[in-house]
């Protein structure tokens, strides 16, 4: 039963642990988008930084993912 004829793959992807630059950048977006909601809500424009912040932290983050699955490509 469940048999699909196939022969069983020799090679198994084990997930990749989150490298910890885009761990810390993700934080870092995390934080800026809470600044951000606290100083709009209390009537600051000084919120535009930490969306921007954000912004730039989100950027960072998929850099460094897309770059540990690229590398990880390479070796495996």
């Amino acid at each position: 039963m469940g048999d699909t004829g196939r022969a069983p793959s020799p090679f198994r992807q084990e997930p990749t642990s989150m490298p910890r630059l885009a761990l810390y950048a993700l934080v870092v977006c995390a934080l800026a988008v809470t600044a951000a909601v606290v100083s709009f809500v209390q009537g600051s424009f000084l919120g535009i930084v930490w969306v921007l912040l954000a912004g730039l932290s989100s950027n960072m983050a998929w850099y460094y993912i897309r770059r540990a699955k690229a590398s990880g490509a390479a070796e495996g």
